[in-house]
């Protein structure tokens, strides 16, 4: 199997998809659930996700959460090498492992560590054979995507340093700002003709189906007017957009800081594009 390899983890309920929870917290018989795959942000635990996870699951939804490896989140794709086009290979093999192929899908997507990886889910769900069928019914954009913004992303590969030695720290830290530098400014002509960048993929992507976006105007690596010119991108390919402000949560702390607002906003478009 291609996704052996894949360090991912999967919740399947005890009750079927078909059912969902109904206003005191029970289920109830509706429309079918969809199968939900959150793609973490960069140095994302296992333990940060499944928080989000339970928000799905509580309400009978598989889940499958992933998170990319660092590595290849800041090195690899500033290189322009296509690293995580092979994981976002091995992460719909999945579906077909667990026979689970034929479910709707729902991504929750996760700063630009997630965006990444998405956009190769993109491509595959488009030029795949085995992937074409695959049914998506809607994307949640979680602090990003963002364009080109080298201190926000120094500031996150600073963050899951943290615990490194400092020296160590330090070393990546130049490097990675010397490797964008270089391919990202001094030779970007040259690296656009063998590599798109993420951003300007997801500005014209294919898709048509419904996005949420939830950013906010304090992130300091994801800028929110980044955000904002992407959903007017998309607004202008047809595609049904809607995007909240959270105006002073942190990158990827709007859950922790808004509880009830973040999980009501993702349950209630769940529901939307289920029912579209």
């Amino acid at each position: 199997m291609l996704s052996a390899e894949l360090d991912y983890t999967i919740e399947i309920p005890e009750q079927a998809c078909g059912t969902q929870e109904n206003s005191e917290g029970g289920k109830e018989a509706g429309s079918r659930q969809p199968l939900v795959i959150l793609l973490g942000w960069g140095g994302c635990s296992d333990k940060n996700l499944a928080k989000y996870s339970a928000i799905y699951h509580k309400r009978g939804c598989i889940v499958i959460r992933y998170t990319a490896p660092w590595h290849m989140v800041f090195f690899s794709e500033s290189l322009g090498i296509p690293s995580l086009r092979v994981l976002a290979q091995k992460l719909l093999e999945l579906l077909f492992d667990y026979e689970i192929e034929k479910e709707p899908l729902l991504f929750h997507v996760f700063s630009n560590a997630g965006v990444m990886l998405y956009r190769y889910v993109l491509e595959l769900l488009q030029t795949h054979r085995r992937f074409c069928h695959l049914r998506v019914v809607g994307t949640i954009f979680d602090s990003g995507p963002g364009d080109d913004n080298l201190v926000g992303a120094l500031r996150a590969l600073a963050a899951i340093l943290e615990h490194r030695p400092a020296v160590l720290r330090l070393m990546l830290l130049l490097a990675f700002a010397l490797v964008a530098v270089l391919f990202h400014v001094l030779l970007a002509p040259l690296t656009a003709l063998f590599h798109t960048h993420f951003y300007d993929r997801l500005l014209d992507a294919a898709s048509r189906w419904p996005e949420l976006y939830l950013y906010s105007r304090a992130d300091e690596v994801v800028m929110s007017r980044d955000v904002e010119r992407m959903v007017e991108a998309r607004l202008a390919h047809q595609v049904l957009v809607r995007s909240v402000d959270f105006v002073s949560s942190a990158h990827v702390s709007h859950f922790r800081d808004y509880p009830t607002y973040y999980t009501n906003l993702c349950v209630n478009f769940m529901r939307s594009c289920v029912q579209c």
